[in-house]
């Protein structure tokens, strides 16, 4: 696990109403969408209602999500050091490469799409456009894996929302950026420009694509304080509109929130919103289970943060808000967490939110969901992962796990999927 969320307490609100069922048609035509104030429009100026997934340990590794990581290898610049080592640089891109070839394919966005989402947040680290040893220099298979997510979303009806989750450099000591405990990122001039560079690569590719719903550009910046956060982020926003006139541009909060941005329109930004991850339940935010859910979702702060203060804090600051990362569903129990998960997808809805899980796929050593895990869907008890020491391993052992993952049974979290797809909307007070 790896997430950290502390929000601020705010004083009880009134409870929100009953919760607007979450489904609605899939975007036809994948119109161009854009924020205007706390909405998310399509280009008829007709609200939209975004709710997904994340592609997590895709186009960068957690190794938490496929039970991996023995003799320390637990981060995808550990892994790849150890790959290049004992089999050199090329050898290390081939596996690469047949692990994200397999990790998620066809099926995946066939189930994404049973399960009722419209919109999915992709994380990568930026070697999987930048090539890492030529700086601003594009790899020559640069735009291989987002074109590709783009074509299987846009033939399903469902959004991207494209997350640099790992940048040059690391913009935190979290494993998630690619590199644990580096976070040079806020120190290196060249790094942030390189940031820039890339996402200007991005945002002049995808620039006109309407299945394109925003920019997330940059996950979880925490290696600073968030007065510097802002401010090299208001930098960031301006290399990217500077490329693209189109696209939502999501700013991140800090572990402390987004206060430190101010009001966005005061500094000349548009088409902008703000992105939080909220875990009740997680990190020192209470335990898993219904309650934690029913105060954060009622507005009761005697749990901590609630969505009416950060719906207060949004009007006044008139700027959207997408939850990038949530966790709703796990560990407790799969019918009671199927419930959790539309409540919380319901009343995100009704506030006229953006919001993604974390995540759509965990495998593990063991298989199946158990009382509930972090993936929308696992693999069943009869396909085990093995776990592989990628210090030792044959390469026969690593290329056989890795293209494991594109044809394991999986086994699918029945209720969840059950519950996103109702026409019965779920309140989390008639939850037990």
């Amino acid at each position: 696990m790896h997430r950290l969320i502390r929000l601020m307490l705010f004083a009880a609100l009134p409870v929100l109403a009953a919760c607007a069922s979450v489904r609605e048609p899939a975007p036809q035509g994948l119109s161009m969408i854009h924020t205007e104030g706390t909405r998310w429009l399509n280009a008829q100026q007709q609200p939209v209602t975004l709710r997904g997934v994340n592609l997590g340990n895709w186009l960068l590794n957690e190794f938490w999500m496929m039970e991996q990581g023995s003799a320390g290898i637990d981060d995808q610049c550990k892994l790849e050091a150890v790959l290049d080592k004992r089999f050199g640089h090329a050898e290390r891109e081939r596996l690469m490469k047949l692990f994200r070839d397999n990790w998620i394919t066809s099926r995946d966005w066939d189930l994404m799409k049973q399960h009722g989402l419209n919109v999915v947040r992709l994380p990568f680290i930026y070697s999987v456009v930048e090539d890492e040893y030529r700086p601003r220099q594009l790899r020559a298979d640069a735009w291989h894996y987002l074109d590709w997510a783009i074509a299987q979303a846009e033939a399903r009806g469902m959004y991207v929302i494209l997350d640099l989750h790992g940048a040059v450099g690391s913009q935190g000591h979290e494993h998630h950026s690619g590199c644990a405990n580096r976070n040079e990122y806020w120190t290196n001039a060249d790094y942030q420009s390189r940031t820039e560079w890339l996402w200007q690569q991005v945002a002049t590719r995808y620039k006109d694509r309407g299945t394109v719903a925003g920019y997330s550009i940059l996950n979880e910046p925490w290696g600073t304080t968030p007065e510097n956060m802002a401010a090299v982020m208001r930098k960031l926003y301006a290399a990217v509109r500077a490329a693209d006139p189109n696209h939502v541009i999501i700013l991140p909060g800090h572990v402390k929130g987004i206060d430190a941005y101010g009001k966005p329109s005061d500094y000349g930004m548009r088409n902008v919103a703000f992105e939080m991850h909220p875990y009740p339940g997680h990190f020192g935010w209470a335990k898993p289970g219904v309650e934690v859910h029913r105060k954060w979702l009622t507005c009761d702060a005697s749990g901590g943060d609630t969505v009416c203060a950060w719906d207060e804090r949004l009007k006044r600051l008139d700027t959207a808000f997408f939850v990038g990362e949530m966790q709703p569903y796990a560990f407790l129990g799969l019918e009671r967490g199927g419930q959790v998960a539309r409540a919380s997808f319901d009343t995100y809805a009704k506030l006229g939110w953006a919001a993604t899980a974390w995540s759509w796929k965990v495998v593990t050593r063991k298989g199946g969901h158990g009382e509930g895990i972090w993936g929308m869907v696992t693999n069943a008890p009869i396909a085990p992962v093995p776990e592989i020491d990628f210090t030792t391993a044959p390469l026969a052992d690593i290329e056989t796990l890795f293209r494991s993952f594109g044809t394991q049974q999986y086994e699918i979290h029945e209720p969840l999927q059950r519950w996103l797809t109702s026409t019965s909307p779920r309140n989390i007070n008639d939850i037990q």
